[in-house]
């Protein structure tokens, strides 16, 4: 049946080029039916839409479970051509279960690596001609059975999720600028996507001159890492996809909460829908228990130092120009308790960071006017200002300090949370904004 339905797509490639009329996507239909014929009871997908912007051309899966892709280029073209290069490293790094194709030639990749190919026909002037196609049918079978590895390290699920992630941020880049292939894909995210919108509100609340580049590897990593946060979290019994990450997203964590809803909702953009797929199957190939066993040897918070070891895959001059480093915990602590200290000693606070006490200061504000007036406004006497938070390892030791001093005071301390634990209620304002 197999050697039946690959002379039939043969039949049907020759018939095209001898038409002497075809280009490169002329021959997609006839890949498409092949692939649906020997991958069934899979579903391929083509979407022309996602194309355009970096995606494969086709996407194999199982329900809404990517399983593979497929990338085809023209009729008989040099897949070894450095026009090539650029994309086939993305992918080949992005996507565990990879096809390249010219229509004939078929390689197929698996986890970064070539692992087999096979050569079913050879263009000659004016035809086709077919090649024993054994290779071929086990390369389809394989890659439609492909068994995943487990996934058990931080460092092997860094450089899996920077991966994805990356793939992510270059097809949203393109989304704004058609980097890819067509223009048009500009003016189509600006019209009827909200990643556009997103950007724009991004713009007005955060960072007036972000750019397209910057914005989309912003959003690419939330995502990735919202995922492993969502990870943490699940059942390891329960599947996961898009859908059970918005729901398990912690409620501490609003802004994320609120982007991850925005993902799992259907009408998120079909050009980034795919990779957010891929990214949420990814860790259905975790073993997130030996990950947390991990850090927690370290004593460290996976939620919280992961951020570190998952930056440096995904940009390590990124990482040092925003200045991700991690400070080990006991310095952490060291320079807490030091400055806990001083305040005590030297400042004559005898509660340290813990201190609520209110002081009374004038102030001269400028109004619309242009007149300058003078004000009476509270301030907190003990003020704390952490301008590089990263993942937030000093004011997480600076609350875990002042919870201590509350212990078995369960009323006072949500009446000080409540009212003077200002870092918690600004974070919220923002996140909500």
């Amino acid at each position: 049946m197999i050697q039946n339905v690959i002379k039939q797509y043969i039949a049907e490639l020759n018939r095209l080029f001898k038409a002497g009329k075809a280009t490169e996507h002329s021959y997609r239909p006839a890949l498409l039916c092949l692939l649906e014929t020997l991958v069934l009871p899979l579903q391929v997908t083509n979407e022309p839409k996602r194309i355009e912007c970096g995606a494969p051309d086709y996407i194999v899966t199982k329900g809404e479970i990517p399983v593979g892709y497929i990338e085809a280029k023209d009729l008989g073209a040099d897949l070894n051509h450095r026009q090539y290069k650029e994309q086939f490293e993305r992918y080949i790094k992005s996507l565990n279960n990879l096809i390249i194709t010219d229509y004939l030639t078929f390689k197929w990749y698996v986890n970064g690596n070539l692992h087999s190919q096979a050569t079913i026909g050879t263009v000659t002037e004016k035809s086709i001609v077919s090649l024993p196609a054994d290779t071929f049918s086990e390369i389809i079978t394989e890659f439609a059975n492909r068994l995943v590895i487990s996934i058990t390290t931080s460092e092997h699920l860094s450089k899996v999720m920077a991966s994805k992630a990356k793939l992510m941020a270059k097809i949203i880049e393109n989304s704004f600028n058609g980097s890819e292939t067509e223009s048009a894909c500009t003016e189509r995210s600006r019209s009827d996507t909200s990643i556009y919108a997103q950007m724009t509100s991004f713009r007005e609340v955060l960072i007036p001159n972000i750019t397209p580049k910057e914005f989309s590897d912003i959003y690419a990593q939330t995502i990735a890492y919202g995922m492993f946060a969502a990870k943490l979290n699940s059942a390891p019994e329960v599947p996961f996809n898009r859908s059970a990450a918005a729901n398990l997203i912690p409620h501490s964590n609003p802004f994320l909460r609120r982007l991850f809803h925005y993902i799992a909702g259907f009408d998120l953009d079909e050009r980034i829908s795919w990779v957010v797929d891929d990214l949420a199957d990814l860790f259905n190939h975790v073993d997130i228990s030996a990950i947390v066993k991990e850090f927690s040897k370290a004593e460290h918070d996976p939620i919280i130092h992961f951020y570190e070891t998952f930056l440096t895959q995904y940009d390590p001059v990124l990482r040092k120009n925003r200045g991700v480093w991690y400070t080990p915990q006991p310095i952490v602590k060291f320079i807490v308790q030091a400055i806990d200290d001083i305040l005590k000693s030297d400042f004559s606070i005898p509660q340290g960071l813990a201190d609520a006490s209110i002081i009374n200061k004038t102030q001269q504000i400028s109004g619309k006017d242009s007149i300058v007036r003078e004000e009476q406004r509270n301030f907190h006497k003990v003020q704390i200002l952490e301008p590089a938070t990263g993942t937030g390892t000093f004011i997480t030791e600076i609350i875990n300090l002042i919870y201590s001093r509350f212990k078995n005071k369960q009323g006072v301390w949500q009446d000080y949370a409540n009212n003077h634990l200002y870092y918690a209620r600004l974070y919220y304002a923002l996140s909500k904004s």
